[in-house]
């Protein structure tokens, strides 16, 4: 029997979840993939479980309409508000990214002390530190809510920007949270600023990279679904498909998406949810 390429469906917000998208294509190039980014209705983090919730469902069974054989929830608000809800509403297997991230997380500690930074929805969930906590781990979370903007206006390697995610860090690593030796990045648009973070956070902390760790947690999780056959290996060699769906303006999706992916974006589709 030959073995379809698998194909993975990946839903943000926004163009954060692009960070997650770039890690699953670097570490999984034999599979197609569908990226949804509910640009209209960004950011999440403001809005309800409820709202939050109902969005994440609605983008997930467009992608299951297209096609998507497993979900990947690159939101880490979404994830964080709405993941079992998700879980219920679909008919495929679901990954989010908070549970990979404490994995790793729990994987790089040696002193079981973390530092956890994202929105301010992440952190008032407190998903990470259930997580962290769940696998023995102490956790300290800190919102930075600066740093999304400062990422989605380009300035990366700013000044400003450093001096913004130094003070948002010194306030992390404080209240005896000094000695943590895990730095994990809560918000897919964090990675764009690791060159810069390891300049700035403590030079004995490591940092964990939940859209990495979320590639890693769905590769092992496709592993399960499909074995191996020397077709379905010739077939995987092809370059992967990639579409995309926003639900805003597809021109800025295209700019400001390629920030976060590295290369440029082709083929998107506009979409209109219905409220």
């Amino acid at each position: 029997m030959t073995l379809r390429r698998s194909t993975i469906g990946v839903f943000d917000s926004g163009f954060g979840g692009l960070t997650v998208l770039k890690a699953l294509l670097e570490l999984i190039p034999g599979a197609d993939y569908l990226y949804f980014g509910d640009t209209a209705r960004l950011p999440y983090g403001s809005k309800s479980v409820e709202t939050v919730a109902r969005y994440a469902v609605e983008a997930a069974h467009y992608l299951e309409a297209h096609g998507a054989e497993l979900l990947v929830i690159a939101c880490n608000t979404a994830t964080a508000l709405a993941l079992d809800r998700i879980k219920a509403a679909a008919h495929v297997p679901v990954v989010g990214v908070v549970e990979p991230g404490a994995e790793a997380a729990a994987s790089v500690s040696k002193n079981k002390r973390v530092v956890v930074i994202g929105t301010e929805a992440t952190v008032s969930s407190h998903a990470y530190r259930k997580a962290l906590e769940a696998r023995g781990l102490d956790a300290q979370e800190k919102a930075c809510p600066l740093l999304v903007p400062l990422v989605e206006e380009g300035w990366v390697e700013h000044a400003v920007t450093e001096q913004v995610a130094r003070i948002y860090l010194d306030e992390a690593f404080a209240h005896g949270f000094h000695d943590a030796d895990a730095l994990v990045l809560g918000c897919t648009h964090y990675p764009l600023l690791k060159p810069m973070l390891r300049r700035v956070a403590p030079a004995h902390v490591s940092i964990v990279d939940s859209a990495e760790s979320t590639a890693h947690a769905v590769a092992a999780h496709l592993q399960t679904l499909l074995p191996a056959s020397p077709a379905a290996d010739e077939e995987r060699r092809a370059l992967p498909r990639l579409k995309f769906f926003a639900t805003d303006s597809v021109e800025k999706f295209r700019r400001l998406g390629e920030r976060f992916l590295g290369h440029t974006i082709e083929g998107v589709q506009h979409v209109d949810l219905k409220e």
